[in-house]
């Protein structure tokens, strides 16, 4: 036998790199194999769900397997993040990340951020309403604000978990009005469902959700809104007054949701799905089911959207801190 001589050999070793690069695409090509797990780290029935489940079913349009959206709740939306951060990297679990991500580590509650995730797309943002019930004895939000001064400790309100974005958004406010945040007590829920029905039901007085989250009491005459954390009306109830116009407050506050994967994932997969998310998320079957809800339609890819994260870790964080809600 001949031995073979040191250019064929390098000669034998490059055609097998060549074929190893053409073989990896080709298997890349294969995903998605098998269904694929959406999680959402928040209740059946919030905005969070309705979002992740339009998205999934136009989604697996695209990529041809089942996208199984899985409701991953409680503590104050961790547990639902977690999941999403420790599953495997290989594009098969994937999650709907929510504003709580940039604000869940500043008091305390994990270690993780939005650099704990390989982002794909950003796909919504609702800014935050101020909801009583139709049958309280408010007509605007500054007599809500002045009922709340004068009785500090009176009233509860809730929407979210301890800290969560819709606490800050109102405590915020309160701050913005010369008012102790400490006058209106938080009532923690997992999402503004339960936190809506625990209001109609007589446990607390104000739930500052977005109003997309509230449609279904509101329409239904159970709930009403006196103010919207935004720079201009609602789409959805365009009556509603924005803070600005009500009482000359320049604070708003919005909750926003994005598509991302656990760290690490192959970079084609990664690709695949941001394109994925992309073709669904600008859709005309998404932006019509959005608006039929209020719910604010934004779109941003991968790497525009892990700046958003960082950006919105830094500003929360800051709010935070001036409110007295971080550690």
């Amino acid at each position: 036998m001949s031995i073979p001589s040191r250019r064929s050999l390098m000669a034998a070793a490059m055609a097998a790199v060549a074929l190893s690069a053409v073989a990896l695409p080709a298997a890349a090509q294969n995903y998605p194999a098998r269904p694929i797990t959406l999680i959402v780290p928040w209740g059946a029935g919030g905005g969070t769900d309705a979002t992740a489940r339009i998205l999934g079913s136009l989604m697996e349009k695209d990529l041809g397997q089942p996208v199984n959206v899985v409701n991953r709740t409680g503590g104050n939306g961790v547990v639902g993040h977690s999941a999403i951060a420790s599953a495997p990297p290989d594009g098969y679990t994937i999650g709907l990340a929510t504003v709580e991500i940039a604000m869940m580590h500043w008091q305390g509650l994990t270690d993780l951020t939005g650099a704990s995730y390989t982002p794909i797309g950003l796909v919504n943002a609702d800014p935050a309403g101020v909801q009583v019930r139709a049958d309280a004895p408010y007509k605007t939000v500054n007599e809500l604000l002045a009922a709340i001064k004068a009785n500090p400790g009176k009233f509860k309100a809730s929407g979210t978990g301890q800290g969560g974005i819709w606490h800050l958004a109102i405590a915020g406010l309160l701050r913005d009005q010369k008012i102790d945040p400490a006058a209106l007590p938080w009532v923690p829920s997992n999402g503004a469902a339960p936190g809506l029905q625990d209001m109609v039901a007589g446990g607390v007085e104000v739930a500052p959700v977005s109003l997309p989250e509230a449609r279904s009491l509101i329409d239904a005459g159970k709930v009403k809104s006196l103010a919207i954390m935004d720079t201009k009306p609602s789409a959805l109830y365009p009556n509603v007054p924005t803070l600005k116009s009500a009482i000359g407050s320049d604070w708003t506050m919005a909750a926003w949701r994005g598509i991302v994967a656990p760290k690490g994932i192959p970079a084609d997969v990664r690709d695949k799905l941001a394109a994925a998310v992309r073709k669904a998320a600008t859709s005309k079957e998404y932006t019509d089911f959005m608006a039929s809800r209020g719910f604010g339609v934004i779109y941003a890819g991968p790497d525009e959207f892990g700046k958003f994260m960082a950006k919105a870790d830094t500003d929360l964080g800051a709010t935070m801190k001036a409110v007295g809600l971080a550690k």
